[in-house]
């Protein structure tokens, strides 16, 4: 298997700028959906210890939200990070944290009780959010300020009601604490491409966070955005590099894709990607991670890590040499959709 040297304690990036803000971001970013206990608990000196051990390596860029874990995982950025300089740290607004006194099960993936997140895409509630969010993180801003889960895939028939809210509130909010000097950075942070073409053609946003659609195993779905994002100068941050897990273990496909038990088409995709991946000796998470950079739409690439394990793992694959042949065989067996870029 083709590899680079383990991680060392320097800066781990090179560094990409937001056209339309004066922010330079890592071409790393640390997902901390996974500290937040999604799908399982992580103790709380495992998951700030992976945070520690990933500043300690060079890893700038961390991203999280209230939605994680209900307001656990900024905590435990907070706590871990705390003196730590020189960060780019992204989180969204859009949700609010409340008690949960009767402990009613979510079905939103946290493993967490006593807490639970109310959409709220008011102006009140953006700026409510935005300042629990600051004292979770234990910080008096941050770089980049997100819109969470604005789209019809989560609000189904309740969307347009929901964009509208957005576009006439909380994006308006969001552009005050940037000029307040709040954030430096505004944008979005969905799922899905059709979310992201209805907002950046009605509001003028620096950055969008799209998560699972434009990775070594899909690109259809984002062709369009990443095409407007680079004619408009909006900075693409690639979150869901391994599709849930889908394509995170070294050996073979995982079990799960969009955050649910993946399907047999899905997974036959996926079972191809390992074969030509193997047979060109290559980590398949290390091309999962490079891949996305070679658009130039594309500033970052998120990857979620709950462990000081995951961080090496993920450092030592973005760091990885990885043949042009691969990316040719991949085209030839038709895993890539046609005019994609490469590494």
């Amino acid at each position: 298997m083709t590899s680079s040297a383990g991680p060392s304690a320097a800066p781990s990036d090179s560094l990409r700028a937001l056209p339309r803000a004066p922010l330079d971001v890592p071409t790393l970013g640390f997902g901390a959906a996974a500290i937040g206990n999604l799908y399982s608990a992580v103790a709380d000196e495992v998951a700030e210890a992976a945070a520690r051990e990933a500043y300690r390596l060079g890893v700038r860029f961390f991203d999280t939200a209230p939605f994680y874990g209900y307001g656990l995982s900024e905590e435990r950025l907070g706590r871990a990070l705390e003196s730590a300089q020189d960060l780019v740290i992204s989180t969204k607004v859009g949700r609010l944290i409340v008690a949960d006194t009767e402990d009613t099960p979510t079905h939103d993936g946290f493993a967490v009780s006593g807490r639970r997140a109310v959409f709220d895409y008011s102006r009140s509630g953006v700026m409510r959010s935005f300042e629990s969010s600051l004292r979770r993180l234990r910080r008096g801003s941050v770089e980049i300020l997100l819109l969470h889960d604005v789209g019809r895939e989560t609000h189904g028939v309740r969307h347009e009601q929901i964009l509208k809210q957005a576009l006439d509130e909380a994006l308006p909010a969001m552009a005050e604490l940037k000029a307040a000097g709040a954030c430096r950075a505004i944008g979005i942070g969905v799922n899905e491409q059709a979310a992201c073409l209805e907002i950046l053609r009605r509001f003028d946003i620096d950055c969008i966070l799209l998560a699972g659609r434009y990775t070594l195993l899909e690109q259809e779905d984002s062709a369009e955005v990443l095409s407007e994002a680079m004619g408009r100068g909006i900075g693409l941050l690639i979150g869901g590099p391994f599709n849930s897990g889908l394509l995170a273990a070294p050996e073979a496909p995982g079990a799960t894709y969009n955050y649910r038990p993946v399907d047999e088409k899905t997974l036959e995709r996926a079972r191809r990607i390992y074969s030509v991946c193997a047979a060109e000796g290559v980590d398949v998470g290390a091309a999962a991670l490079q891949f996305p950079l070679a658009h130039p739409a594309v500033v970052s690439v998120i990857a979620g890590m709950r462990s000081a394990a995951e961080v090496t793992s993920a450092l030592t694959r973005s760091r990885a040499q990885i043949p042009p042949s691969l990316w040719r065989r991949l085209r030839e067996a038709g895993l890539l959709t046609v005019g994609t870029l490469t590494p």
